[in-house]
C-alpha cells in the first residue's frame, strides 16, 4: 500500500503524468469516492482532478495521522494549496477506505474542512 501522501503529491503536484496514469497505479477500475456526501466514480474523480491541477500552483500535504488495518484504510491529512490566480487555502480532510487485494484503493469516503483562506 501506497501512502496517501504519496498518492495525493502524484496527483496534485507531479503534472507532467497524466492523471488517468496515477490513477491507475492507486486505484482499482471500480474505485468510487464520496467527498463531502457526493459519490463518483472512477471517471469523474479523473475530471475533477483535472480541473483541480488546472486551477492550482502547488500543494504542500501534511499527513496527520494514517492507519491500515488488514484492508481497512485511515487518514488525517492537511493541504496547503497555492491556487494559479495567487490565493491559497488550507483544507483538513479525513478519510476512511478499502484497499483491495492488490494494495489499491477501492473506495475512499472523505469530509473536507476549509480551515483558512487568502485573498491575493
Amino acid at each position: 500500500m501506497t501512502s496517501m501522501r504519496t498518492v495525493l503529491n502524484e496527483l496534485l503536484n507531479e503534472r507532467a503524468t497524466p492523471v488517468e496514469e496515477v490513477m491507475a497505479r492507486h486505484f482499482v477500475p471500480a474505485y468510487r469516492q464520496r467527498t463531502d456526501g457526493t459519490w463518483a466514480d472512477w471517471t469523474e474523480v479523473a475530471r475533477n482532478l483535472t480541473r483541480i491541477r488546472s486551477a492550482i500552483r502547488s500543494v504542500r500535504i501534511e499527513m496527520l495521522d494514517e492507519l491500515t488495518d488488514g484492508r481497512a484504510y485511515a487518514d488525517r491529512h492537511v493541504l496547503t494549496v497555492e491556487m494559479a490566480d495567487g490565493t491559497s487555502q488550507v483544507r483538513e480532510s479525513y478519510v476512511f477506505g478499502r484497499l483491495a487485494e492488490n494494495g489499491r484503493f477501492e473506495r475512499i469516503e472523505e469530509v473536507t474542512l476549509v480551515t483558512s483562506t487568502s485573498e491575493r
